[in-house]
């Protein structure tokens, strides 16, 4: 008979992972050892899963004849959550994306599942709020708007495939980022720690990049490195929104 162990599925073991990773606050920090140890563990077994662990079947290009109206163009798997961490997958059809967001006080790990994704990851940097008073911005800012204004810099773009290690941020590194699905169809298994809460100020906003063209700045940014942009926050945008879709997988019980 095999051990017990070895017969948990790997998704499991991420969730036990994560909950070792996240549970303490206290210690979830890069400064301290033990956190940093069990996130790399973490990020180890996450570098392992594939779609067929989680029994998803990669999606066919999206043919016009087959879209539903109004059907969202992002839907979510959700796995499991905890006050530590939540864990889930996310399916974005061709053509589409997670726009520019936040996860205040939040760590992340994103791993794709299949397909590939564009991933443009922004820092905000601290200013004094008036910075942009003396700035000139076209087209012009209207008053309530100039105080949605965040100095930032665009820290990266990369591409992201099933062999790809996982994307990581955190609180302060790579936290407000773009996601777009590159040349079809794509999932990726997505853990927020911890999970988004609005009556613990976490809560997702949503941004634009205002003055500088986001294809331009990642021109530069290839060519030059970081390259700060002032981002503008914004509701969230109307062609935007995140259906459900149940989780097919083994179980996860934490």
């Amino acid at each position: 008979m095999m051990p017990r162990d070895n017969m948990t599925s790997l998704i499991q073991k991420i969730a036990r992972q994560a909950l070792t990773t996240f549970k303490n606050s206290s210690l979830v920090g890069e400064n301290n050892k033990v956190f940093v140890e069990n996130q790399a563990k973490l990020k180890s077994l996450l570098a392992e899963i594939k779609a067929a662990d989680l029994k998803i079947v990669p999606r066919k290009v999206d043919s016009p004849t087959l879209h539903v109206p109004h059907s969202p163009p992002v839907t979510y798997m959700p796995i499991c959550e905890t006050d530590a961490f939540s864990m889930g997958v996310f399916l974005l059809k061709t053509g589409t994306c997670i726009p520019l967001h936040d996860h205040p006080g939040m760590h992340g790990m994103l791993k794709v599942l299949y397909g590939k994704v564009r991933i443009s990851c922004f820092d905000r940097l601290e200013k004094p709020p008036d910075v942009a008073s003396g700035v000139q911005f076209n087209p012009p800012l209207l008053p309530f708007q100039r105080s949605s204004i965040r100095r930032s810099v665009l820290r990266s773009v990369g591409e992201y495939t099933e062999e790809s290690s996982p994307c990581v941020l955190t609180p302060q590194r790579d936290n407000i980022h773009q996601i777009d699905a590159v040349d079809g169809p794509t999932a990726f298994l997505d853990i927020l720690a911890p999970p988004y809460d609005p009556d613990d100020g976490r809560d997702c906003h949503y941004y634009k990049v205002v003055q500088s063209d986001l294809e331009a700045a990642d021109k530069k940014t290839e060519a030059q490195g970081p390259t700060e942009v002032w981002l503008m926050e914004i509701p969230q945008p109307t062609d935007f929104w995140c259906g459900g879709e149940a989780y097919p997988g083994p179980e996860v019980s934490i």
